[in-house]
């Protein structure tokens, strides 16, 4: 492989593997703020041992996604240095952001969060919480006002190679950062209640814990299914407004996820192909089940909107034959578990209605219960189905249609020593995994301290 196709492999794997950490950091902060706000609330002890169990798991999260994103920073000057001359006015003051007013904020709170137990007063304490909330939200931010900014880079001109900015505002609030934003951290959030609901299914499902420590996991398994009861269909609306942002202001990533050749004539309706498969010339599909101008209704919603085809496009501006097919099924996965959270949602509530959530209905219903251990990864593939889509669709631009990615490369790079070094951070990534996971059983298996106190407040 040349070295332009293995440095985005790394960069692109690196930033997969990262991407999970701060996701469930900013999941996991949501659902400590609420247990801590319910306990001070109501002075019950359950919510203090619900905060303190699920503060185990955010700290494995946050170390790990610190750990995980220093060699992306790196890989901007190793791999990127081009990109970073280029777009480094803008982008780098970005990153920057990031880094100081978020993830700096999420980080010092979390010292008095953790160690500031009976040491401040219970109000410094809940707002040290919050603040880490903040901070993981403000992380998200700044990364998608970044990353929209290289899908609709506005707010710029061109100067001697160099990407100028001439208004920071209309460059960091681009028609995209909002959309995507809002879809992504609801994404974080959703992802995580459902991994969390799937943990709470395995003890549920287990012989050997005791009625005390499931009916733990029963009442975080309600908490979530109420916050997912908002989240689940507040992500398909977001989904839809951010296709119609894509056909907007991406037309030819649009035409690649739908894998969309020709545009349809006026009065007509583009119509969505179901499953299909590019043909070797890659100008149209060698396969293909339509649902007729469903394609129109979803982007313009209007039964003959017009939808520009990839043929539109010079094949030199629009991602490749193997990208078209990445982009086409990663959108079909995203889409498609989004609503199978959705009916999982539904289905937890109708339990719920019917009296069947107890711990004595566990030993009768664990098909239902296995539903959700079979869920819990689902939220994870979702989001990193939705982010191939939006880099690999974006091709082959870093920066649309303003910096062509292969001249974002750094000069003199090695496509064997990139190889390797992916190599490398694939085996820690790997030994990350398994410790995490490893420390999450664990930290199960154990089960919530049912002695311990909370101060007085």
């Amino acid at each position: 492989m040349d070295v332009l196709t293995v440095s985005r492999i790394q960069f692109g794997s690196t930033a997969a593997f990262h991407i999970l950490w701060p996701l469930m950091s900013i999941g996991l902060s949501l659902f400590m703020v609420v247990m801590e706000a319910m306990w001070l609330k109501t002075k019950d002890i359950k919510y203090f041992h619900q905060l303190k169990f699920w503060t185990k798991i955010f700290i494995l999260t946050f170390a790990i996604g610190t750990a995980s994103g220093i060699p992306l920073e790196f890989e901007f000057g190793t791999n990127w240095a081009k990109f970073s001359s280029a777009a480094g006015d803008f982008f780098g003051n970005i990153l920057g952001f990031e880094s100081t007013v978020a993830f700096a904020l999420e980080a010092a709170f979390l010292g008095i969060f953790v160690f500031g137990w009976e040491k401040v007063s219970a109000r410094v304490h809940f707002f040290a919480n919050l603040m880490i909330f903040v901070g993981a939200t403000l992380s998200a931010f700044w990364i998608m006002a970044a990353n929209s900014w290289m899908q609709v880079p506005i707010g710029v001109t061109v100067e001697n190679g160099k990407l100028i900015v001439t208004d920071y505002l209309v460059a960091i609030f681009n028609p995209d950062t909002m959309v995507s934003f809002l879809h992504m951290w609801v994404a974080c959030i959703e992802s995580t209640l459902f991994m969390m609901m799937g943990i709470c299914a395995l003890v549920l499902l287990s012989r050997k814990a005791s009625h005390e420590v499931k009916d733990f996991f029963i009442q975080t398994f309600k908490y979530c299914l109420i916050i997912a009861i908002v989240v689940t269909p507040l992500q398909i609306g977001l989904g839809d407004l951010s296709g119609t942002t894509i056909a907007k202001y991406q037309p030819a990533k649009l035409a690649a996820t739908e894998l969309h050749w020709e545009t349809n004539a006026p009065g007509t309706g583009a119509d969505w192909a179901l499953v299909a498969w590019p043909n070797a010339t890659n100008d149209g599909n060698s396969f293909e089940i339509k649902i007729p101008k469903v394609l129109s209704v979803l982007t313009t919603h209007s039964l003959t909107g017009r939808v520009p085809g990839l043929n539109e496009f010079h094949p030199d501006d629009r991602p490749s034959l193997i990208n078209d097919i990445i982009v086409f099924y990663s959108f079909r996965i995203m889409v498609a578990i989004g609503f199978i959270l959705f009916l999982l949602m539904i289905l937890g509530c109708w339990y719920w209605k019917k009296g069947l959530l107890t711990i004595e209905r566990t030993a009768h219903d664990r098909l239902f219960w296995w539903l959700f251990v079979l869920g819990t990864p689902l939220g994870f593939i979702a989001t990193e189905a939705g982010w191939m889509v939006r880099e690999i669709g974006r091709q082959p631009w870093v920066v649309y249609h303003l910096l062509r990615t292969k001249n974002g490369l750094s000069s003199g790079l090695d496509a064997n020593t990139v190889i390797a070094t992916t190599g490398i951070f694939a085996i820690i990534y790997l030994a990350f995994s398994i410790l995490f996971v490893y420390f999450v059983w664990k930290i199960v298996a154990k089960g919530p301290d049912f002695n311990a106190r909370p101060p007085v407040v």
